[in-house]
């Protein structure tokens, strides 16, 4: 994707507004949180994601793996990149965050 490349909701083609534009895809942020801690199989993450259909995952994979989030593992399985890693401790952080919220709701 170039630099000037537009996005949803956004012309300018921003580095933050192109991945806000990929992660907020559907079920985008969830196959990152799911390979957080290594390597999954195309099959298993069907399992995880319960709902998501073999079309949508295989398209997700696929921009996530071109953006150069995710790579393909010799076994066939799914991984994150440097990059992909560096996203994952983002969601980590937003997960501690989630559950400190969570228990000033109660």
């Amino acid at each position: 994707m170039a630099a000037t490349t537009s996005v949803r909701g956004s012309a300018t083609g921003r580095p933050i507004m192109r991945l806000l534009d990929l992660l907020g895809r559907r079920w985008a942020l969830r196959l990152c949180y799911e390979l957080r801690e290594g390597p999954v199989a195309f099959s298993e993450l069907e399992v995880r994601c319960e709902r998501i259909s073999p079309s949508v995952l295989s398209s997700r994979l696929r921009e996530l793996t071109e953006a150069k989030i995710l790579d393909v593992d010799d076994d066939g399985a799914y991984v994150m990149t440097r990059e992909g890693r560096a996203i994952g401790k983002v969601l980590a952080e937003l997960d501690r965050r989630a559950k400190s919220w969570e228990r000033t709701l109660d």
